[in-house]
């Protein structure tokens, strides 16, 4: 197998790994009422089996970092894709809401084990320049996800019901760990001496939060990206409550602006290049909170129509599509022993900032639009802000030797 045609099939299959979560969001959305119905409860109630598969997500990285380490990248995939395929069991036997919402927390724990490893094998496998186009490209294949996600759902429902759904998500990651096992090479040799121990766990966590480097990028992409969130909680509330569209609509409306995220990805492709991956994604921050700025001022002053919000949206999203692949490359730059670690660590901070941005949508009491631009504004802001203020002392060699494990253990 020539070398191109290897690297090729393996972002194929990391972009594959990094949709299980995706489409076990999305997908199941259209059957909300389906599901309340049948379990004698509220779409309401049913929707904290979304926020516990969010935990999940965010707490389950945490716990797969030290293992990726220890044991190689493709053991814990395959501990966690089994995990996910028998939680989906679970969830299509519930029979009352508080166990579809237990069963989608597990779901979670196994899923995110796929992503956190293919976050972690693109810097297995691929340079730290290399490593930001293939991040772009794994969000092409990621993206892709809100585009047929939910119209798939919606189809599964109607002909078999929501119960199918989570039997379609059991089979397919099924598939996938066929496809890991036989075709994925192992990233990582497993390291004996990563400790399983709850005080060197947090000591490795802590030693990578404090990596300049880390911190600048990861911190601030994070606030980044938490504007996704923050999109995904307020639309519907935006084009539904304010613009009441139809559930038709809706979808291509969500189906279009997801292009943005796309889109911005494959422009990250093109202009690396001519420019690095730090003017990129220092531009994009910087565009992504003009964009929000101009959102809120005409939100505050009603100004902007239907075509106007999906315009900004449609641009702001892609600024995410240009942020999000630079900051992930450049905050594990500095990493290959602890390689895991560091991308658990990352998707937690991603995952818990871009949490409290889709809660700040919800507590805020402005008509939505405003909400949505307010959260943009204070997210981008941040992120812009951390970006700068540590920017001089992340300004280090990218190829910086990473600290041995003995001495990272020195008392």
């Amino acid at each position: 197998m020539n070398s191109k045609y290897k690297n090729h099939l393996i972002i194929l299959i990391l972009g594959a790994l990094t949709t299980i979560s995706p489409f076990s969001i999305d997908m199941y959305l259209p059957a909300f009422q389906n599901i309340a119905d049948h379990l004698g409860s509220t779409t309401a109630q049913v929707s904290l089996s979304l926020s516990s598969y969010f935990v999940g997500l965010a707490l389950g990285q945490v716990f797969y970092g030290p293992f990726l380490d220890r044991f190689g990248r493709k053991k814990p995939i395959y501990f966690g894709l089994v995990l996910y395929v028998l939680a989906s069991f679970f969830c299509l036997l519930s029979t009352g809401v508080n166990g579809l919402i237990m069963a989608r927390f597990f779901q979670a724990l196994g899923g995110c084990a796929a992503s956190v490893g293919s976050t972690a094998m693109v810097r297995d496998f691929f340079s730290p320049e290399e490593g930001a186009k293939v991040f772009s490209k794994l969000m092409l294949i990621l993206s892709v996800s809100p585009l047929f996600a939910p119209t798939v759902g919606g189809w599964i429902v109607s002909q078999w019901g929501w119960h199918a759904i989570f039997l379609v998500l059991a089979v397919v990651t099924s598939l996938f760990l066929v496809i890991v096992f036989f075709w994925l090479p192992e990233g990582h040799h497993p390291d004996p001496t990563v400790s399983l121990k709850l005080g060197p766990i947090l000591k490795i966590f802590a030693f990578i939060f404090k990596d300049p480097r880390f911190f600048a990028f990861a911190v601030s992409g994070a606030f980044s990206f938490a504007g996704l969130f923050t999109y995904l909680a307020g639309a519907p509330s935006i084009f539904f409550r304010t613009f009441h569209l139809s559930t038709k609509t809706f979808g291509l409306i969500f189906a279009f602006l997801s292009l943005g995220m796309i889109g911005g990805g494959q422009v990250n492709i093109f202009l690396m290049k001519y420019f690095s991956s730090e003017q990129i994604y220092k531009t994009a921050l910087r565009g992504q909170m003009l964009v929000a700025f101009i959102f809120a001022v005409g939100a505050a002053m009603n100004w902007y129509g239907l075509s106007a919000h999906i315009l900004i949206l449609f641009i702001y999203i892609a600024c995410v599509g240009l942020t999000y692949p630079n900051a992930a490359a450049l905050a594990l730059v500095r990493f290959h022993k602890n390689a895991g670690s560091a991308a658990a660590l990352l998707g937690t901070i991603q995952m818990g900032v871009g949490a409290l941005a889709s809660a700040a949508f919800g507590l805020l009491k402005f008509q939505p639009s405003l909400s949505v631009a307010v959260v943009f504004v204070l997210t981008s802001l941040l992120g812009l802000s951390i970006f700068q203020l540590s920017v001089g002392k992340a300004d280090l060699p990218a190829n910086e030797k990473e600290p041995s494990r003995e001495k990272l253990f020195e008392d």
